[in-house]
């Protein structure tokens, strides 16, 4: 029995929006070692912490984090559609486990999944259907958002129901770092936008297509320093979360607070709640060595750019 993670950055702009060719070249390469990494671990599970952009969960009825026993992408932004290869019965067993220690866990039947989802299971695996998956959802985009200690112990409390499958098992948290994209919030919200966060209105293919080449042209404009709306990215910031997630000792996430994330980070940092939930579920294998940290700022994919692979010591 053992454990491995990978923290990966998504952004639905790679691909449709790219940096200098030195600072793509860099990104590209640390994927590839992200890669190689994982092949090399073969894991038998993968448990998946991503957030939702609005794909999948709503405010009709919008969980603090919700696990899968059965998923489906939506394939926004050129991402994969279809169904994932979701382990049911292990889902089940972990969706037991975590709520048996405690923990207050939404489960989905059918669980609608989008870029956050299927980006990372592309870049590592080829596809969305080349691994047995959990994929767990981790609210980091709407508000109210609750303590990220309560993100700890999800992580905490699943890992530790992952320890009984005896199976290898990578968990990966997807997302983040800075990052604050123009994504709609309820508050304050015309009565067209807050119906659709609402209800879930599924756009047609024109709309979706506009709505997306509205966020590829917002990756422009910031890059080029042309929207001060947008929060810029915070290195400062992003490499103290690397180097707290990294640490071993996880109990300072315990007082970050949801203003003091938003103000550093911007408002769409919190996806890197889905980290925090990774190196938890890490955590109760035993200590753990990082093999491989990578960052970079992009603004380009309006990003603070990470990955980092690690491996359990026991």
């Amino acid at each position: 029995m053992t454990a491995a993670l990978v923290g990966l950055s998504h952004s639905p702009l790679i691909g449709k929006n790219d940096p200098p060719a030195h600072v793509l070249e860099a990104c590209e390469g640390a994927v590839a070692t992200a890669r190689t990494f994982v092949e090399d671990f073969d894991p038998e599970l993968v448990v998946l912490y991503a957030p939702d952009h609005y794909n999948g969960f709503f405010y009709g009825g919008m969980p603090p984090f919700c696990l899968a026993t059965g998923a489906i992408s939506v394939g926004d932004f050129g991402s994969t559609p279809g169904p994932l290869s979701v382990d049911t019965e292990a889902a089940r067993h972990l969706a037991k486990g975590t709520l048996d220690r405690g923990i207050d866990l939404t489960v989905s039947a059918q669980m609608t999944v989008d870029h956050g989802m299927v980006q990372p299971l592309e870049q590592l695996f080829g596809g969305i259907t080349d691994v047995p998956v959990v994929p767990v959802f981790v609210n980091g985009v709407a508000t109210p958002l609750g303590p990220v200690s309560r993100i700890r112990a999800l992580g905490e409390a699943l890992g530790s129901a992952a320890a009984e499958l005896d199976r290898r098992v990578l968990f990966i948290g997807s997302g983040g770092l800075s990052h604050d994209p123009p994504v709609p919030v309820l508050e304050g919200a015309p009565p067209p936008v807050a119906k659709a966060l609402i209800e879930g209105l599924s756009p047609t293919p024109d709309q979706r297509a506009k709505g997306e080449s509205r966020v590829v042209a917002a990756g422009r404009a910031f890059a080029a320093d042309e929207l001060p709306s947008m929060k810029a990215l915070n290195p400062e910031w992003d490499n103290l979360v690397l180097d707290t997630l990294t640490s071993g000792d996880l109990s300072a996430v315990d007082d970050w607070t949801v203003e003091w994330m938003a103000e550093e980070g911007g408002g769409s940092a919190h996806e890197v709640r889905s980290w925090v939930a990774a190196f938890a579920s890490l955590s109760t294998f035993g200590g753990f060595d990082v093999s491989h940290r990578f960052y970079r700022a992009v603004p380009e994919w309006i990003a603070g750019y990470a990955v980092v692979t690690a491996t359990s010591t026991t």
